[in-house]
This record gives C-alpha cells, sequence and structure tokens, in this order.
C-alpha cells in the first residue's frame, strides 16, 4: 500500500489540475480589426499581421479572436464600426487606415488601445498622438511616412525615365493624407526640373474621363497618390496606365502588383511583424501611451518589368540593380 501511495497522490494531482482547467479556461483575447477598406484589399495586411501574431504564440480559436469591420472607403462608416468594436467589448483594435479612421476609434473609447498599422499623414499633425516618442493615450503604433517619400518617387522614375519632363500627378481631395503628399511633390519637383500637371479624383467614376484627358495632354508619366478611392480602384488605374503608355509610379505596392510600373516605400511585411509585437506586449500589459510611434526602418523599391515591356520602356540598368524586386 505503501508503495502505491506516490502514484496515487500523482494521479490526483493530475485529475484535480486539469479539473481546475476545465473550470478556467484560458483567456481569449478578443483583437477589432478596423479598416478603411474591403476584405479582399486588405487580406495582405491583415493576414500578414494574423501569421505574425500566430508566431508570436496567438492561435485563432484557442487564445485570439478577430473581429473585422471594413468601411470599403466610404468615410461616413468609420464611427459606426467603430462603436460597434467598442460594444464587443473588445481588448485591442487594430486601425488600418489613416488619420480618420483612427480618429472615430479615439473617438469611440478612450480606454480600449488602439495600435495604428501605418498609413495617411503624420499622426502628430493629424493630431492623433501627442508625440511620437510619448503617445500620450490610448493610441501608438507605426507610421509608414509614405507622405514624406513623394519627392523620391518623383527622383526614381526621372532615372527610370530620363526624358522625364512633364508628369501628371492623381489625387483625392478629400483624403488629408494625399494632400500632405500633393504638397511634397510640389517642393520636390522643381529641383527635378519636373513640370506638375494636377488631376483630382473624386469619385469612381472619373478615371476613364481623367486618363482620356492626360492621354492628349501627353505627359512623360504618371503618379498616383493612394486613398481608399484609389485603392478600390487600383487594377482600372494600372490598366489605364498601360493604355495611355504611361511610365507611373505608385505609393502603393499592390498596384504595382496589379501592372502599376513601380513602387517605393516602407517594407509592408516588416510593419506586420511589428505591429504583431505592439498587440502581444498590450495583451501583456504595457501601455500604449508607454510604447513610442515607430517609423519603418526598411525600404522597398520594385519596379515591373512586364509593364516596362507593355509601354515600350526600357529601364535604366543601374536602375534595375537597385530594386529590391522586379516583377518579370
Amino acid at each position: 500500500m505503501n508503495r502505491k501511495l506516490p502514484w496515487l497522490l500523482t494521479i490526483i494531482l493530475f485529475a484535480s489540475t486539469h479539473l481546475a482547467e476545465a473550470q478556467h479556461p484560458k483567456k481569449v483575447s478578443r483583437i477589432g480589426y478596423l479598416s478603411n477598406t474591403d476584405s479582399a484589399t486588405e487580406s495582405p495586411r491583415s493576414e500578414g499581421i494574423r501569421l505574425a501574431l500566430r508566431e508570436l504564440g496567438y492561435i485563432e480559436g484557442e487564445n485570439i479572436a478577430f473581429e473585422y469591420r471594413y468601411a470599403e472607403g466610404k468615410r461616413d462608416q468609420f464611427p459606426k464600426l467603430a462603436a460597434e468594436l467598442v460594444r464587443l467589448k473588445v481588448d485591442i483594435i487594430v486601425a488600418a487606415g489613416g488619420a480618420r479612421l483612427i480618429q472615430a476609434a479615439m473617438n469611440a473609447t478612450k480606454t480600449i488601445a488602439v495600435v495604428m498599422t501605418g498609413g495617411g499623414a503624420s499622426p502628430v499633425e493629424a493630431g492623433v498622438v501627442e508625440s511620437l516618442a510619448r503617445p500620450g493615450g490610448n493610441v501608438t503604433g507605426f507610421t509608414n511616412i509614405w507622405t514624406e517619400l513623394g519627392g523620391k518617387r518623383l527622383e526614381l522614375l526621372k532615372e527610370a525615365v530620363p526624358k522625364l519632363a512633364r508628369i501628371a500627378f492623381l489625387y483625392d481631395p478629400a483624403s488629408l493624407a494625399s494632400l500632405a503628399v500633393v504638397k511634397e511633390i510640389q517642393t520636390s519637383a522643381p529641383g527635378l526640373k519636373l513640370t506638375l500637371q494636377s488631376w483630382e479624383i473624386r469619385d469612381g467614376d472619373n478615371f476613364d474621363r481623367v486618363f482620356a484627358a492626360i492621354g492628349k495632354q501627353r505627359p512623360d508619366g504618371v503618379y498616383v497618390i493612394q486613398s481608399p478611392l484609389m485603392n478600390a480602384n487600383r487594377e482600372r488605374i494600372a490598366k489605364l496606365a498601360i493604355k495611355t503608355r504611361l511610365p507611373s509610379v505608385f505609393d502603393d505596392k499592390a498596384t504595382v502588383d496589379a501592372g502599376g510600373l513601380m513602387f517605393y516605400g516602407a517594407d509592408l511585411s516588416h510593419i506586420y511583424q511589428r505591429v504583431a509585437s505592439y498587440v502581444d506586449k498590450i495583451l501583456k500589459g504595457a501601455k500604449p501611451a508607454d510604447l513610442p510611434v515607430e517609423q519603418p526602418r526598411k525600404f522597398e523599391f520594385i519596379i515591373n518589368l512586364r509593364t516596362a515591356k507593355q509601354i515600350g520602356l526600357t529601364i535604366p540598368p543601374n536602375v534595375l540593380a537597385r530594386a529590391d524586386k522586379v516583377i518579370r
């Protein structure tokens, strides 16, 4: 009997431990994912963040759950969708969009942490954080500084198209971030000896008309500034740029995958990993106010060589050699 006692105690301890776990299941953290686009457009970013969280030990259905809300480019839906996530009592809201989307989340809650995924105007200038080093409220995350890279994109397009002298740029005047890029490229263009032609896009019915007008003016290239409206029409824009045989540069990587010529900007896959790390830290007790807003650490230069061939453009070898990725 004495020999069996230790085994008996072990069995009892094992059973009681599992009974306790059954009575107190693991907490499932709930993440609200708020996007300014649709599920198909948002999929690369949301999936990238989900996979990065999985690498950190967050398994969907076991210890984490996601609530997705998509505004599908409709800005008037931002407040409603943010309020829905707050009512669901999510632990964190991941705001995948620009300043207006983040502001909607901020207006909906002062206590739930909001993690920005990067995009839009400077979060300091937009008033969503006090400073990058000390956000000060319930919002932190990442800025991809794409509004500050407009001049660099013009420079790269001119290197790819040495004869570039006149460039048309398309923008959505309702997007605050787009207006910031417009200001940036207007400042940079004179130093590159470029003449700018501006074209406003206010709705999805404008694209064919605007590209037809651009084709008649025959600029040497086109720069399309992203916004929810532009992102929702990226394949159409890429096809129209090819149809008018215009070398194009974008601040949206997915448009180059869809047929645009060139992209330069932050390495988004790296940002997705960092967003996941911030979600992890907050779930473990960190406060958004104490987590500095991070800027990109890695950048990408992508050239679509298939598109270059379609429009009859030969990219100089020295420019091709600098590309991080060439789509052939």
